[in-house]
């Protein structure tokens, strides 16, 4: 990330000039933090759906949809990539505890204020409250995105329903 956030700097934002080197100053200062984290894992999120989806075609139900005519576009939507999505829900809550971690980097080389940044600077200082609050702030987003990614399960596999338990 931090690599990749520096070339984007030096590639991008020094040859080009209309994006800022740093810091906030409109819409287009998000497009090179967005990239710089979108880009170190998008070739592994691209191949584990690619994976998915040639499993999903391979199989009873999906040619069974072909089989009643249905369109290939229409078969891969509707059948197809609601199974194929299964893989990359879980990937996705995953990968936060690492994109947190990116963005310590992502705020450190592109001069933005934030959590990530607040958290290094408190490391570097020890300040163990604020060292607290910011694992705790973490932790306490990895479960509700860890809530987030069962409930839609529920929501892309009518297979999976939710229970009540007592």
């Amino acid at each position: 990330v931090f690599w990749l956030g520096t070339m984007l700097l030096i590639g991008v934002a020094a040859t080009i000039r209309s994006f800022p080197l740093g810091g906030y100053s409109g819409p287009t200062s998000l497009i090179l933090p967005t990239l710089t984290l979108a880009l170190g894992s998008a070739g592994y999120y691209s191949r584990v759906l690619h994976t998915s989806l040639c499993d999903a075609f391979d199989q009873d139900y999906v040619r069974t949809a072909r089989g009643k005519g249905l369109s290939r576009a229409r078969v891969m939507l509707k059948h197809a990539m609601a199974n194929a999505l299964l893989p990359l829900v879980t990937l996705a809550g995953l990968d936060l505890a690492g994109l947190l971690s990116g963005v310590v980097l992502t705020e450190t080389v592109f001069n933005w204020p934030g959590i990530g940044r607040l958290a290094a600077d408190a490391i570097f200082n020890l300040d163990i409250p604020v060292i607290m609050g910011t694992v705790l702030f973490s932790a306490f987003l990895i479960v509700v995105v860890n809530l987030l990614v069962d409930l839609l399960y529920a929501w892309l596999d009518p297979r999976i329903r939710l229970a009540e338990t007592g």
